[in-house]
């Protein structure tokens, strides 16, 4: 006997037009995705349901099953995802050989993304409280490789003399405390604007004073 999700499958098999089961697949799936970062950010992992995230991508729940398997798989992709971004945003540290060039674009990178992807950020902070118990393989075998070569290429530039001596982890973690500041912090950030959320002249300021500390800090400016 075919289950549920099993059954809502077939029926699109039947319904819609083989060019389109994909294109409906992915919409689908990006809905479910970002739905999914919303409702654990709010809750938690133990908080939200898979009903609750399909309610909110607005498909059945048996759909949320059909494509992400378990709650726990769904929750895993939803976090590193996010953190993916990140990592992806510190390209400009392979693509540039100024490192000023290289810092800008990260930092201005990484604030828009606390600016996009709010929600995200603040399930990544929270997951980081609770001591990362889903995520412990991913810190270790994709951010921690990362961060090793992003040291490697801090300690180039210092030996070429294209930045000053600059303990680089340490540089690091100021860039991803200052950067999701913005997002985690929101409610703080409000209370402090006047109880209103910063308006996109405010974000653009921010964004380009948290740019020009780093370049600072690192006489690049």
């Amino acid at each position: 006997m075919r289950d549920e999700s099993t059954e809502i499958s077939a029926a699109l098999t039947e319904t819609v037009p083989a060019g389109h089961k994909g294109a409906i697949r992915r919409e689908n799936e990006r809905r479910i995705r970002e739905a999914a970062e919303r409702v654990f950010s709010e809750h938690g992992f133990r908080g939200a349901s898979m009903g609750m995230i399909a309610e909110e991508a607005g498909v059945p729940k048996p759909n949320v099953y059909y494509y992400f398997g378990s709650k726990e798989d769904l929750y895993r992709l939803v976090i590193e995802s996010i953190c993916d971004t990140w990592l992806e945003a510190a390209a400009t540290f392979d693509d540039m050989s100024d490192p000023a060039d290289a810092f800008r674009g990260y930092v201005g990178a990484k604030m828009d993304l606390a600016r996009m992807r709010p929600e995200g950020s603040r399930l990544w902070a929270i997951e980081m409280a609770r001591g990362a118990p889903f995520i412990q393989d991913y810190l270790c075998h994709t951010v921690k490789p990362w961060l090793d070569a992003r040291e490697a290429r801090i300690a180039k530039w210092v030996a070429d003399g294209t930045l000053p001596p600059v303990p680089a982890r340490a540089l690091i973690y100021m860039i991803w405390a200052m950067t999701q500041y913005y997002a985690d912090y929101d409610a703080q950030i409000r209370a402090m604007n006047d109880g209103a959320p910063l308006t996109p002249a405010q974000f653009d300021a921010a964004r380009e004073n948290v740019i020009a500390l780093v370049l600072r800090a690192l006489k690049l400016a």
